[in-house]
């Protein structure tokens, strides 16, 4: 069939590109992910979507068609099922910093959150959550895609969506990142998505713009805050501001803290996997301190695990 059509209306430049409905994005991903569009459209659609920018209604489309195709992780069972779940997406990895994504996780598998992280290594260059998770020795997703309660469990994103993970490899040809790479950290691809609140993050300012009418339209439970080099992690060196929904309804659950940190953590010399593993054990182990500002991350889905309980309750 192809999408050639819809490329005509996005793939007008910046100016001139035309916006779709939530119907039409709906479409034009199914047809993405069910793999009848060429390489050289899919191209096509990745660059034209990169200049005109996504507006919330193709977000919510998009998110539709990977919604309705993905396979779905089971949830945990008694004991605990009124917890909620944690899901974390990772699809930025580390350059300069630890890939701390797996010492949050960690942290609130203390608190007796289970945790389901996602994931797909788009560039070689970084240091990818699934290497660290590895490293630590921690499961990752089998045959069967099933959380166990109380367990940090790391599926890669093949699992879930090879028509996502096509679109997520499209940055190995061409070296820019497209829509999936946003889209990927609004996926809740658990099989009672209700029970879970999703943590994500953004980049840049504009963002947080997109991200938030996203949130707020689609009536998720989510934590939103600028992360680390992209994941959805806060930054060890300076508190952000972080944002919780109840279905959809936005709560500030901690404010931004101006300039760093009196007290900055002390990093390993070396960010690859095994040493920020290392790192992530002393942590939990309690032998160094951790970070202030993943600290408060964690209050802030203890704080946002109440108002969920609170809001289901009245």
């Amino acid at each position: 069939m192809g999408i050639s059509h819809y490329i005509k209306e996005i793939g007008r430049g910046k100016e001139g590109a035309r916006a779709l409905s939530r119907e039409q994005a709906t479409d034009l991903m199914g047809l993405i992910l069910q793999g009848e569009v060429s390489d050289l459209e899919l191209g096509a659609f990745c660059m034209a979507m990169r200049i005109k920018g996504e507006t919330c209604e193709e977000i919510l489309g998009f998110l539709a068609a990977i919604q309705a195709r993905i396979n779905t992780v089971a949830c945990p069972s008694e004991p605990g099922a009124d917890q909620p779940v944690i899901v974390i997406p990772s699809y930025n990895g580390a350059r300069r910093l630890p890939l701390l994504t797996p010492l949050l996780a960690g942290l609130l598998q203390r608190e007796g959150f289970s945790v389901l992280i996602h994931g797909h290594a788009s560039e070689d260059q970084r240091v990818s959550c699934e290497s660290v998770i590895q490293a630590l020795g921690w499961p990752t997703a089998g045959e069967a895609l099933t959380l166990v309660p109380g367990q940090v469990l790391f599926v890669s994103t093949q699992r879930l969506s090879s028509g996502l993970t096509r679109l997520l490899n499209i940055r190995r040809s061409i070296g820019l990142r497209n829509s999936s790479h946003s889209l990927a950290k609004l996926i809740n691809p658990l099989s009672a998505p209700s029970r879970a609140i999703l943590v994500t993050n953004f980049t840049h300012p504009e963002y947080d713009i997109s991200m938030t009418q996203t949130l707020q339209k689609s009536l998720a439970n989510a934590l939103l805050l600028r992360g680390t080099e992209g994941e959805a992690v806060a930054d060890a060196r300076r508190r952000p501001k972080m944002v919780g929904f109840v279905k959809g309804v936005p709560h500030v659950l901690q404010e931004l803290s101006v300039g760093a940190l009196n007290q900055v953590p002390t990093f390993p010399e070396h960010i690859d996997p095994k040493s920020t593993a290392n790192y992530i054990e002393c942590v939990l182990a309690g032998l160094i301190p951790c970070p202030l500002p993943i600290e408060s991350q964690v209050q802030a889905l203890l704080d946002l695990s109440l108002l969920m309980k609170k809001q289901s309750l009245s």
